[in-house]
């Protein structure tokens, strides 16, 4: 009896720590229908993922006093069409991280994490100021969206406070080899947000890394098969630009630029992507934007139409239409669809997205 009476005032004495604890669950799952005019020379019909991706995770923190907390995350990425996780054998695939805020200081973390590429500049671009998953740029090359491929394992990340609506950051993301700069990957950035200006800079050098290069519809790439192409050496830069020109309407543009590396081999990838959102009323809105992409010779442009109704905060219809011109040798291939038989691309998809 006398074992039990402490173990309940030990459970007692430490409700009030528990209290000062929070953890959220949360999630997003999208599920739509989309038809492509030729896909590999036939057309296609599909089940479609785009406005957000399907996504749950766990996110708390604990007050530890003097302004001082702990930061968690653990986010799993998968299919609500097939149930199947983003990165197979990988449960957390999308980020894993612990680690500590200080108030007017910064936060620092460690763990599975996402470079400040898609941090900060994939909010600048269509993809996701459309709500178009279609509208990221081919490949992915500049690592706007998380496809599983781009976070940095083993990572180190600092990311200053907010001074006057300017931020800073430094990731370095660790091999985990004998040789220091095997798989070593470093990530710098800026990020400004004052009235209706957001804008953003950012640098990352990255080692080994792999790159979906068969995406675009390349078989081969600076002599490697596209399909397990890795690079080298990356180095990654963009800058970019919102702006609510009004409450009801918001211009973007951004500009991205890579070198990518292999052996005696480099080749430069580079976007310039802009478009504008009207909100034409608080549950309404429409959008349009555009990019142009060009790699060694090769040029991937790709427009797009469409609309987002907010059936409640946690619920919307979406529907667009999405034309991609490609020439220099290239085929025409809006990203993870599959590339065309020729220089011409043409997709329409509507669908359901719901978030907790």
């Amino acid at each position: 009896m006398r074992n039990i009476l402490i173990g309940v005032c030990t459970a007692v004495s430490c409700c009030p720590a528990l209290a000062q604890s929070n953890v959220s669950l949360y999630g997003s799952q999208d599920v739509g229908i989309g038809y492509f005019n030729d896909v590999g020379g036939s057309s296609k019909w599909t089940t479609v993922n785009t406005m957000s991706p399907d996504r749950f995770g766990l996110v708390g923190q604990e007050d530890l006093g003097g302004g001082l907390k702990t930061v968690f995350r653990l986010e799993n990425g998968f299919y609500t069409t097939t149930g199947a996780m983003a990165l197979p054998g990988t449960i957390f695939n999308r980020q894993a991280y612990v680690g500590l805020t200080k108030d007017r200081l910064g936060t620092i973390t460690l763990g599975r994490q996402t470079p400040f590429n898609f941090d900060w500049l994939g909010p600048l671009s269509t993809a996701y100021n459309a709500a178009d998953w279609y509208m990221f740029h081919p490949g992915n090359i500049d690592e706007l969206a998380a496809t599983s491929n781009v976070q940095y394992s083993n990572s180190l990340k600092f990311t200053t406070s907010n001074y006057g609506g300017l931020s800073a950051g430094a990731m370095l993301g660790l091999g985990n080899t004998a040789n220091f700069g095997f798989g070593r990957n470093l990530s710098v950035g800026i990020n400004f947000e004052r009235g209706p200006l957001r804008a953003s800079a950012v640098y990352s050098d990255e080692h080994n890394r792999s790159v979906l290069v068969s995406t675009t519809g390349l078989s081969t790439f600076q002599g490697q098969p596209a399909s397990s192409y890795m690079a080298d050496r990356i180095e990654n830069m963009g800058a970019g630009a919102t702006y609510n020109v009004v409450d009801t309407l918001t211009l973007h543009a951004l500009y991205t630029r890579t070198k990518l590396t292999s052996g005696q081999r480099s080749d430069v990838y580079q976007t310039i992507d802009g478009g504008a959102t009207y909100r034409v009323t608080p549950a309404y809105s429409i959008a349009a934007g555009a990019f142009t992409t060009t790699l060694s010779g090769m040029r991937w442009t790709e427009y797009t139409v469409g609309s987002v109704y907010a059936l409640s905060k946690a619920t919307q219809l979406y529907a667009d239409a999405l034309l991609e011109k490609a020439s220099g040798g290239a085929k025409a291939a809006i990203f993870t669809v599959g590339p065309s038989s020729n220089g011409t691309q043409l997709g329409v998809i509507a669908g359901l997205h719901h978030s907790f």
